[in-house]
């Protein structure tokens, strides 16, 4: 195949899942994220494949555009973006949020999201083809109590995934959204700041998705024929109704 994808937060959960999964789908892969010791196993786990790794933080957009242009021009010609980075921190009521909380899902899960695609835009233009995949949730569909900035977000990037696919049409450019609902990764475990006997409960009492559900979800999308584009899509764990209903009596 030796199409070229970049993933962005493959240092853990979705993002590494799906940069294996990508990888095993033939693609060549471009590895992002803050962490560099875990680009550096990402690497070594895809020993034998193509892998370009790039360290960066998608909150700081100088940092972002000056790794995009850094690639050498052959690993340029991108194909898929997948806009995974993504965070969420605390769990309170408005009136009782961090405001250190609320800049940090703000900055990685709208502007982070929104820098990486500005950089690699381009670039699919030139070749007037892509797909870009940003990955949502069902907090960007609905609101829960306590999860405010957090569902904003989320909401965010489901207004972005429709005003990106308006805009990219003409170019040629898939655009795609992923929503996951709850999925067992270090999510939880960032939300309560570590806490992990508490991350640990909330996926207690049923069969929570797992980072590779989403992973091979993203690799069908990207995999379809040229005219076919899976614009939305929805993944839940059997036992999750909506954002509140969980059957934990499994």
């Amino acid at each position: 195949m030796n199409r070229i994808a970049l993933v962005t937060g493959v240092t853990s959960g979705i993002g590494h899942a799906t940069a294996l999964e990508l990888a095993k789908q033939g693609f060549k892969i471009i590895a992002t994220g803050r962490r560099t010791e875990r680009l550096e196993e990402l690497k070594q786990q895809l020993s034998g494949v193509p892998v370009y790794t790039l360290a960066f933080d998608v909150r700081d957009k100088n940092a972002v555009a000056d790794a995009i242009n850094s690639l050498p021009d052959a690993w340029k010609q991108i194909e898929v973006l997948v806009n995974n980075a993504g965070n969420a921190h605390g769990l309170s009521p408005v009136q009782g949020g961090d405001l250190a909380d609320w800049d940090a899902m703000i900055d990685i899960n709208v502007k982070g999201l929104l820098y990486v695609s500005h950089a690699v835009i381009p670039l699919m233009q030139k070749y007037k083809k892509g797909h870009i995949v940003n990955i949502g949730s069902i907090a960007g569909k609905e609101v829960y109590p306590n999860g405010n900035v957090y569902c904003a977000s989320k909401h965010a990037v489901d207004a972005l995934s429709k005003g990106m696919r308006m805009d990219l049409i003409q170019e040629g450019i898939k655009v795609s959204e992923v929503n996951p609902g709850l999925v067992e990764t270090e999510f939880s475990e960032v939300r309560f700041k570590g806490d992990k006997e508490r991350a640990a409960s909330v996926y207690q009492g049923y069969k929570a998705l797992e980072a590779q559900d989403i992973a091979e979800l993203i690799a069908f999308m990207v995999t379809r024929p040229a005219h076919v584009n899976l614009a939305e899509v929805m993944i839940l764990p059997a036992a999750q109704a909506s954002a509140t209903v969980v059957n934990k009596s499994q």
